[in-house]
Protein backbone atom coordinates (compact mmCIF):
# COMPACT_ATOMS: atom_id res chain seq x y z
CA UNK A 1 0.00 0.00 0.00
CA UNK A 2 1.34 3.42 -0.95
CA UNK A 3 1.15 6.30 1.51
CA UNK A 4 -0.10 9.36 -0.38
CA UNK A 5 2.00 12.45 0.24
CA UNK A 6 2.56 15.71 -1.54
CA UNK A 7 6.26 15.27 -2.29
CA UNK A 8 6.22 11.60 -3.20
CA UNK A 9 7.76 12.38 -6.62
CA UNK A 10 9.01 15.92 -6.06
CA UNK A 11 7.98 19.03 -7.97
CA UNK A 12 9.57 18.69 -11.41
CA UNK A 13 9.47 15.48 -13.45
CA UNK A 14 11.08 15.47 -16.89
CA UNK A 15 9.63 13.31 -19.65
CA UNK A 16 12.78 11.96 -21.24
CA UNK A 17 13.36 11.46 -24.95
CA UNK A 18 15.12 8.24 -25.96
CA UNK A 19 18.23 9.07 -28.01
CA UNK A 20 18.75 6.82 -31.03
CA UNK A 21 21.74 5.97 -33.20
CA UNK A 22 21.70 6.40 -36.97
CA UNK A 23 20.81 2.71 -37.41
CA UNK A 24 17.75 2.95 -35.15
CA UNK A 25 19.18 1.46 -31.96
CA UNK A 26 18.96 3.09 -28.54
CA UNK A 27 22.05 5.24 -27.96
CA UNK A 28 22.79 4.15 -24.40
CA UNK A 29 25.77 6.48 -23.92
CA UNK A 30 23.67 9.49 -24.98
CA UNK A 31 20.82 8.26 -22.78
CA UNK A 32 23.05 8.18 -19.71
CA UNK A 33 24.39 11.67 -20.45
CA UNK A 34 20.88 13.04 -20.99
CA UNK A 35 19.54 11.58 -17.75
CA UNK A 36 22.51 12.98 -15.84
CA UNK A 37 22.01 16.38 -17.49
CA UNK A 38 18.33 16.77 -16.57
CA UNK A 39 18.92 15.60 -12.99
CA UNK A 40 21.92 17.91 -12.59
CA UNK A 41 19.75 20.75 -13.93
CA UNK A 42 17.28 20.24 -11.09
CA UNK A 43 14.78 17.56 -12.06
CA UNK A 44 13.25 15.72 -9.12
CA UNK A 45 12.34 12.78 -11.32
CA UNK A 46 12.72 11.36 -14.81
CA UNK A 47 9.93 9.70 -16.77
CA UNK A 48 11.37 7.09 -19.15
CA UNK A 49 9.38 5.33 -21.89
CA UNK A 50 6.62 7.93 -21.86
CA UNK A 51 4.97 9.43 -24.93
CA UNK A 52 8.00 11.67 -25.44
CA UNK A 53 10.33 8.68 -25.22
CA UNK A 54 9.29 6.90 -28.44
CA UNK A 55 7.84 4.11 -26.32
CA UNK A 56 5.78 2.62 -29.14
CA UNK A 57 8.97 1.95 -31.10
CA UNK A 58 10.88 0.30 -28.25
CA UNK A 59 11.06 -3.39 -27.39
CA UNK A 60 10.04 -4.56 -23.93
CA UNK A 61 13.68 -5.32 -23.16
CA UNK A 62 14.68 -1.76 -24.11
CA UNK A 63 11.93 -0.32 -21.90
CA UNK A 64 13.16 -2.28 -18.90
CA UNK A 65 16.79 -1.39 -19.60
CA UNK A 66 15.84 2.31 -19.65
CA UNK A 67 14.58 1.92 -16.09
CA UNK A 68 17.80 0.16 -15.07
CA UNK A 69 19.99 2.79 -16.72
CA UNK A 70 17.95 5.60 -15.21
CA UNK A 71 18.23 4.08 -11.76
CA UNK A 72 21.98 3.63 -12.12
CA UNK A 73 22.63 7.16 -13.40
CA UNK A 74 20.30 8.75 -10.86
CA UNK A 75 21.98 6.96 -7.96
CA UNK A 76 19.33 8.28 -5.59
CA UNK A 77 19.36 11.87 -6.87
CA UNK A 78 15.95 11.64 -8.57
CA UNK A 79 12.96 9.35 -8.93
CA UNK A 80 12.69 7.10 -11.97
CA UNK A 81 9.15 6.74 -13.31
CA UNK A 82 8.29 4.31 -16.09
CA UNK A 83 5.56 5.26 -18.55
CA UNK A 84 5.76 2.33 -20.95
CA UNK A 85 2.30 0.87 -20.59
CA UNK A 86 0.13 -0.96 -23.11
CA UNK A 87 -3.43 -1.00 -24.40
CA UNK A 88 -3.51 -4.67 -23.35
CA UNK A 89 -3.96 -4.94 -19.58
CA UNK A 90 -2.03 -8.20 -19.15
CA UNK A 91 0.91 -6.83 -21.17
CA UNK A 92 0.90 -3.60 -19.16
CA UNK A 93 0.98 -5.56 -15.90
CA UNK A 94 3.90 -7.62 -17.19
CA UNK A 95 5.84 -4.46 -18.10
CA UNK A 96 5.16 -2.73 -14.81
CA UNK A 97 6.12 -5.79 -12.74
CA UNK A 98 9.40 -6.01 -14.66
CA UNK A 99 9.95 -2.27 -14.20
CA UNK A 100 9.39 -2.61 -10.47
CA UNK A 101 12.04 -5.36 -10.31
CA UNK A 102 14.36 -3.14 -12.36
CA UNK A 103 14.14 -0.42 -9.71
CA UNK A 104 11.41 1.97 -10.87
CA UNK A 105 10.13 4.36 -8.20
CA UNK A 106 6.68 4.71 -9.77
CA UNK A 107 4.61 3.85 -12.83
CA UNK A 108 2.62 6.10 -15.14
CA UNK A 109 -0.38 4.29 -16.62
CA UNK A 110 -1.82 5.65 -19.86
CA UNK A 111 -5.45 5.14 -20.85
CA UNK A 112 -5.67 2.16 -23.26
CA UNK A 113 -5.03 3.71 -26.68
CA UNK A 114 -6.82 2.92 -29.94
CA UNK A 115 -9.27 0.57 -28.15
CA UNK A 116 -11.46 3.46 -26.92
CA UNK A 117 -12.74 1.50 -23.90
CA UNK A 118 -15.73 2.49 -21.79
CA UNK A 119 -15.13 4.33 -18.52
CA UNK A 120 -15.79 1.05 -16.70
CA UNK A 121 -13.13 -0.60 -18.85
CA UNK A 122 -10.65 2.21 -18.15
CA UNK A 123 -11.25 1.93 -14.41
CA UNK A 124 -10.80 -1.85 -14.49
CA UNK A 125 -7.53 -1.43 -16.44
CA UNK A 126 -6.22 1.03 -13.85
CA UNK A 127 -7.30 -1.03 -10.86
CA UNK A 128 -5.84 -4.30 -12.14
CA UNK A 129 -2.48 -2.63 -12.78
CA UNK A 130 -2.52 -0.90 -9.38
CA UNK A 131 -3.33 -4.26 -7.75
CA UNK A 132 -0.32 -5.84 -9.45
CA UNK A 133 2.35 -3.45 -8.19
CA UNK A 134 3.44 -1.98 -4.87
CA UNK A 135 4.69 1.15 -6.64
CA UNK A 136 2.79 4.46 -6.62
CA UNK A 137 0.69 4.88 -9.77
CA UNK A 138 0.19 8.03 -11.85
CA UNK A 139 -2.82 7.97 -14.20
CA UNK A 140 -2.07 9.57 -17.57
CA UNK A 141 -4.94 11.38 -19.28
CA UNK A 142 -3.98 12.28 -22.86
CA UNK A 143 -7.09 11.88 -25.05
CA UNK A 144 -5.46 13.54 -28.06
CA UNK A 145 -3.28 10.45 -28.43
CA UNK A 146 -5.36 7.67 -26.87
CA UNK A 147 -8.75 8.61 -28.33
CA UNK A 148 -10.64 8.66 -25.03
CA UNK A 149 -10.53 10.90 -21.95
CA UNK A 150 -10.75 9.85 -18.31
CA UNK A 151 -13.99 11.13 -16.82
CA UNK A 152 -14.37 13.00 -13.54
CA UNK A 153 -16.26 10.05 -12.00
CA UNK A 154 -13.59 7.59 -13.11
CA UNK A 155 -10.87 9.68 -11.46
CA UNK A 156 -12.94 9.85 -8.28
CA UNK A 157 -13.41 6.09 -8.18
CA UNK A 158 -9.78 5.38 -9.06
CA UNK A 159 -8.60 7.70 -6.27
CA UNK A 160 -9.98 5.23 -3.72
CA UNK A 161 -7.28 2.70 -4.68
CA UNK A 162 -4.40 2.99 -2.19
CA UNK A 163 -1.70 2.73 -4.89
CA UNK A 164 -3.19 5.35 -7.23
CA UNK A 165 -1.72 8.63 -6.03
CA UNK A 166 -1.51 11.09 -8.94
CA UNK A 167 -2.78 12.27 -12.31
CA UNK A 168 -0.77 13.53 -15.26
CA UNK A 169 -3.14 15.71 -17.26
CA UNK A 170 -2.61 16.52 -20.93
CA UNK A 171 -6.26 17.43 -21.48
CA UNK A 172 -6.22 20.94 -20.05
CA UNK A 173 -9.61 20.83 -18.32
CA UNK A 174 -8.79 23.23 -15.47
CA UNK A 175 -12.33 23.12 -14.06
CA UNK A 176 -12.03 19.37 -13.60
CA UNK A 177 -8.54 19.85 -12.20
CA UNK A 178 -9.80 22.25 -9.53
CA UNK A 179 -12.60 19.91 -8.47
CA UNK A 180 -10.33 16.87 -8.23
CA UNK A 181 -7.70 18.77 -6.26
CA UNK A 182 -10.34 19.84 -3.78
CA UNK A 183 -12.17 16.51 -3.56
CA UNK A 184 -9.47 13.82 -3.77
CA UNK A 185 -6.05 13.18 -2.30
CA UNK A 186 -4.49 12.89 -5.76
CA UNK A 187 -1.41 14.85 -6.75
CA UNK A 188 -1.86 16.62 -10.08
CA UNK A 189 0.78 16.91 -12.80
CA UNK A 190 0.33 19.07 -15.87
CA UNK A 191 1.50 17.54 -19.14
CA UNK A 192 1.05 20.86 -20.97
CA UNK A 193 3.70 23.55 -20.46
CA UNK A 194 1.11 26.31 -20.90
CA UNK A 195 -0.65 25.18 -17.72
CA UNK A 196 2.45 25.02 -15.54
CA UNK A 197 3.05 27.69 -12.90
CA UNK A 198 6.54 28.77 -11.77
CA UNK A 199 8.35 26.51 -9.35
CA UNK A 200 7.66 27.54 -5.80
CA UNK A 201 4.00 28.27 -6.58
CA UNK A 202 3.09 24.73 -7.64
CA UNK A 203 4.53 21.34 -8.36
CA UNK A 204 5.12 20.87 -12.06
CA UNK A 205 6.15 18.35 -14.62
CA UNK A 206 7.06 18.03 -18.22
CA UNK A 207 5.38 15.39 -16.87
CA UNK A 208 4.34 18.50 -14.15
CA UNK A 209 2.13 18.72 -10.73
CA UNK A 210 -0.35 21.60 -10.43
CA UNK A 211 -0.56 20.90 -6.70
Amino acid sequence: MVTQQKDLFGQVLVALVTPMTADGEVDWDATEKHIDYVISAGADGVVVTGTTGETSTLTDAEKIKLVQVGKSVSNGRAKIITGGGSNETAHAIQLYKASEKAGADGVMVVTPYYNKPTQAGILTHFRLIADATDLPVILYDIPGRTGVAISYDTFHRAAKHPNIVAIKDAKGDLAQTSRLLLETGLMYFSGDDSNVLPRGHTNRCAANPLD
